[in-house]
């Protein structure tokens, strides 16, 4: 909602911001008061720098009424807006010159005259949106018996993952053989799943069984890694290197 007026003002967090955090809230007004609307003298803005102060809302009603803000303290979205507002204002008041000329007529001839640079990768020629794109991704999911979601992209991560964990040229060195896609699972259906345990609801019962589903494989994937790491201890400690010159038998 603010990241665009965030970006503008170039303020250093606008890519993580989130009005959930009081404390963001609040270093985010005293960033915009010290770097952009500087209503306040420096020595006159310790009060308002003081952001753990327990004094600090009345210190944001006075703040607000200074300024001629009516909104009050509790609607702090209508605070932000607002404050961003004429800050962005402030700044273009300060930058006038340098904006001037930014007009559309200037910014779309910018787009044009904008050397294109041509890539020898074709992946970067793909346009992702194309309907022989979409139908494609719905070939392939169909052929490795992958269901279809509502969001294309969501299926070719879908296919990506399982292509990376069974048909990757690791996966078939490991396994010894090639694989099919009739080696490929079919598709398990959730009644024949055992949940152990009954929430009252029929939906949040089938969520619970994804979720322990996806949580059996974290910890089948947790055990490999871990028999991994026993294998490449072993090779070093079951057979250790000696020098029978430095051995001594009797006295």
């Amino acid at each position: 909602m603010y990241k665009r007026k965030l970006k503008a003002l170039d303020y250093y967090q606008h890519e993580n911001f989130t009005l959930n955090d009081d404390l963001q809230f609040r270093n985010l007004l005293v960033w915009l008061e010290n770097k952009k609307i500087r209503h306040y003298k420096i020595e006159d803005r310790t009060k308002f720098n003081d952001v753990t102060s327990s004094e600090w809302p009345e210190t944001l009603t006075k703040y607000l009424k200074d300024l001629g803000c009516h909104v009050t303290n509790s609607d702090t979205p209508t605070i932000l807006d607002w404050l961003l507002g004429l800050a962005v204002r402030l700044d273009y008041e300060d930058n006038a010159d340098a904006y001037k000329d930014l007009t559309s007529e200037n910014l779309a001839a910018l787009k044009i005259d904008k050397p294109k640079i041509k890539s020898d990768n074709p992946l970067d020629n793909l346009d992702f949106e194309h309907p022989d794109f979409k139908a494609g991704i719905a070939s392939l999911a169909q052929l490795l018996q992958i269901p279809r979601h509502s969001d294309h992209l969501i299926t070719l991560q879908a296919v990506s993952k399982l292509v990376k964990a069974r048909l990757s040229a690791e996966s078939l060195k490991s396994s010894g053989s090639s694989v099919s896609t009739q080696d490929i699972p079919k598709e398990i259906p959730l009644e024949q799943c055992i949940l152990g345990f009954d929430t009252g609801d029929y939906v949040t019962n089938e969520a619970a069984k994804i979720l322990r589903l996806l949580h059996v494989r974290n910890l089948r994937e947790l055990q490999t890694h871990i028999n991994e790491a026993i294998v490449a201890a072993q090779t070093i400690t079951a057979n250790p290197k000696t020098d029978e010159r430095l051995g001594k038998v009797g006295r």
